[in-house]
């Protein structure tokens, strides 16, 4: 879910782009007329083509004229205004992920001259993640990436020292500088923000492309704001339940469909030693984890992390490589490859990627609390997804909160005009293929869904299918929507290395 694991796009997207932290204080100049957006430079590493402004908006929209936080907001303005049609609201997912570079990563992945000249393409970071008023936990060091996804389970003890974990980390949360904040960052305010600046920008209705959890963020902003939406692509789509214990658990499912593509990338590279054997090799990651955890390297990698990382690398296809010599250091007792730090933006808690996608988690939904809950979920998703449902199900921070939820879930539902394309692979680690479905029959005939046969996280222009590829453009520029569900075979030319596929 650009993921519920916030630091794996959020890498990508800092390594893209070298970006150091685009500042959202637009120039200098007069003050924009209240409600409009005045664009400035981006400064710092500079952003090609790139604008940023700020938008104010409610802390609270059960108390309008109370406390405002500053949303910030970036646009690479359509390339030929004689065909422009409109502004495209972008989002990468998370819930965590800054926004604000965005645009200009769907630029590199090969987004459609097309696109570009039909369309303001529109990047914000939601509120409480990077420049929208961040918010933090108080986390250091390696809690600062490891908060949110939890350890593999063994056995009842696991969880219940998770369980400790977790506490200790909303207990922080609560008590941290932006305590005040966290109960007003969530999906269903963070879609009002995004009317906010619809209305800023003087349009009546906007498109839209969200990947991940930005799927569900589409979805809730299209549910309340039916008529002000025109074309929403959802793209590796979450469930209709959005962001709560139902899609953390479906990680456990969604790796089981996507480690097949991994075991044959083994069986084909016979040079990282694993053999051709695609049943052997999901016996050997078995083995491998139960080697670390009776006995972790001196490094410290056991079991716990071999799983984790194991999920991680399952995302992306050009990470199949370097999860490859990461079994195989295990394997052979050599040195792990090294690992990049993740780089947060001047300025920014480190830890603001971790606290930000918490906040939303555990405001949008109520959690169980009982400790006992999330055993019994370990037992059984250990049994029904052996490979990572024994972590999927495990204890969030959420269990934890210092605050309920201010609200109950936006209910997705089929009112409102048919306008919605879900594209989907359909060997998703994150958001797997039933939670597309799920969305799809909710959205009942608002919604087409495009199924391509390839494995991996996320969809549209990242793994070069020509057939999703052009009927998503197809539908960004022109309106045009297949009539029926679509299924995209798998094509010998579409990218497995990682470099951006054909638009």
């Amino acid at each position: 879910m650009r993921k519920l694991l916030v630091g794996v796009l959020a890498t990508l997207m800092v390594a893209l782009l070298t970006w150091q932290g685009a500042s959202a204080q637009t120039a200098p100049g007069a003050a924009p007329p209240p409600d409009r957006i005045s664009w400035g430079e981006c400064p710092g590493t500079p952003l090609p083509k790139l604008e940023c402004g700020t938008l104010e908006v409610p802390l609270d929209y059960r108390n309008p004229d109370g406390r405002k936080i500053d949303v910030a907001i970036s646009r690479l303005a359509a390339a030929n205004p004689e065909k422009r049609r409109g502004v495209l609201f972008t989002n990468a997912g998370g819930p965590g992920a800054p926004g604000l570079s965005y645009p200009l990563v769907l630029k590199y992945y090969g987004v459609p001259q097309s696109v570009l000249d039909t369309y303001d393409v529109i990047g914000f970071d939601p509120r409480g993640v990077g420049y929208s008023a961040p918010v933090t936990c108080g986390l250091e060091g390696e809690a600062t990436a490891t908060a949110n996804v939890p350890d593999y389970a063994l056995n009842r003890a696991d969880v219940a020292r998770q369980a400790e974990h977790a506490a200790e980390v909303a207990e922080k949360c609560g008590s941290a500088a932006t305590a005040s904040l966290l109960p007003h960052i969530s999906t269903a305010n963070t879609a009002r923000d995004m009317d906010r600046i619809r209305a800023a920008l003087g349009e009546s209705k906007i498109s839209y492309l969200g990947i991940s959890y930005g799927t569900y963020l589409g979805s809730v902003y299209t549910t309340l704001f039916p008529r002000r939406s025109a074309q929403f692509v959802l793209d590796s789509a979450m469930s209709p339940e959005g962001s709560g214990p139902s899609a953390t658990r479906g990680f456990g499912e969604g790796v089981e469909d996507r480690f097949p593509d991994f075991a044959t990338y083994l069986s084909e590279h016979p040079e990282y030693g694993f053999g051709t054997s695609v049943q052997r090799i999901r016996e050997k990651y078995f083995e491998l984890a139960a080697r670390l955890d009776a006995k972790p390297r001196p490094d410290g990698f056991d079991g716990k992390k071999f799983r984790k990382v194991t999920f991680e690398k399952l995302y992306l296809d050009q990470w199949l490589p370097e999860l490859a010599e990461i079994w195989q250091a295990v394997d052979t007792g050599r040195a792990l490859p090294p690992t990049p730090p993740v780089q947060v933006p001047p300025g920014q808690p480190a830890d603001n990627p971790v606290a930000g996608q918490l906040a939303v988690l555990c405001n949008d939904r109520n959690w169980p609390e009982s400790v006992d809950t999330y055993q019994r979920n370990v037992r059984t998703d250990r049994v029904r997804h052996p490979l990572f449902g024994a972590a999927a199900a495990n204890i969030w921070p959420c269990a934890f909160w210092p605050t309920e939820p201010s609200e109950p879930p936006v209910r997705i539902s089929d009112r409102g005009p048919s306008n919605v394309l879900i594209v989907q692979n359909l060997r998703d680690p994150s958001t797997p293929l039933s939670g597309a479905r799920a969305l799809r029959a909710a959205f009942g005939e608002r919604a087409r869904m495009i199924t391509a046969d390839q494995g991996g996280h996320l969809a549209y222009l990242y793994l070069g299918n020509r057939c999703l590829n052009d009927a998503t453009t197809t539908f960004l520029v022109t309106g045009e929507r297949p009539r029926t569900d679509r299924a995209c075979a798998a094509e010998p030319g579409a990218s497995r290395d990682g470099r951006p596929g054909a638009p």
